[in-house]
C-alpha cells in the first residue's frame, strides 16, 4: 500500500434523529444539516485545525452523521441492514478536541442535563500529554473529550510528557 487508508466519515446511530441533532448542537455547538428528514443529518463540527501560529490550517471540517438505526442507509435491498435498533455495550468512541474557548465542564454539564451519562471528568494521560473526560450520549455513543494543558510540555512527535508536570488538584492520571 503506497498511501494509508483515510477516515472520511463517522455515523452515530440513534432512534430519534431530531433529538440527537438538538443534543449535539447544544453540547458541542456543532452546525447540523438536515439531509434526509428523520433519517439522516450531517454534522459539520467546525473549522479547520489550527496551526502553531493560531491560523487555520488545511486540515479539518471532517464531517460526521446522525442516522436512524431503524432505517440505515445505504441499503442493498428493500430492508435496512441489521442491527436496526440502538443497543447498549461497547461501541465506537469519538475523540473530540475541545477548543480553547470551551471547557470539559460546560460540555459534560450540558450532556448530563440533556440525558447523557458522564463517565469521568478531569483525567490526565501522560502517554499523550493531555487531559481527557468522557460521556455517553442518550443513544449509547461514547465521546472522549481531549485538551492539551498549556503548562505541560510535550514532545511534538510522540506527544509524551517531557519533564515534570503538575496535575491539577482532584484530577486522576495515568
Amino acid at each position: 500500500m503506497t498511501y494509508p487508508n483515510v477516515l472520511v466519515f463517522v455515523d452515530y446511530p440513534t432512534d430519534d434523529v431530531d433529538a440527537a441533532r438538538a443534543f449535539y448542537a447544544e453540547v458541542f455547538g456543532w452546525e447540523i444539516e438536515d439531509r434526509i428528514p428523520g433519517l439522516f443529518n450531517r454534522i459539520v463540527p467546525g473549522q479547520n485545525f489550527k496551526l502553531d501560529d493560531g491560523t487555520q490550517g488545511p486540515t479539518g471540517n471532517l464531517h460526521m452523521g446522525i442516522y436512524n438505526a431503524a432505517n440505515a442507509r445505504p441499503r442493498t435491498d428493500d430492508a435496512p441492514a441489521e442491527p436496526t435498533t440502538v443497543s447498549a455495550g461497547r461501541a465506537a468512541r469519538a475523540w473530540i478536541l475541545v477548543s480553547e474557548d470551551d471547557s470539559f465542564d460546560r460540555i459534560l454539564d450540558a450532556a448530563d442535563r440533556l440525558g447523557g451519562t458522564v463517565l469521568f471528568r478531569n483525567h490526565f494521560w501522560t502517554e499523550f500529554g493531555g487531559a481527557c473526560a468522557a460521556f455517553v450520549d442518550p443513544w449509547g455513543n461514547q465521546f472522549m473529550l481531549w485538551q492539551h494543558l498549556p503548562e505541560v510540555e510535550r514532545d511534538e512527535e510522540t506527544h509524551q510528557v517531557v519533564g515534570e508536570h503538575v496535575v491539577p488538584d482532584g484530577w486522576t492520571y495515568e
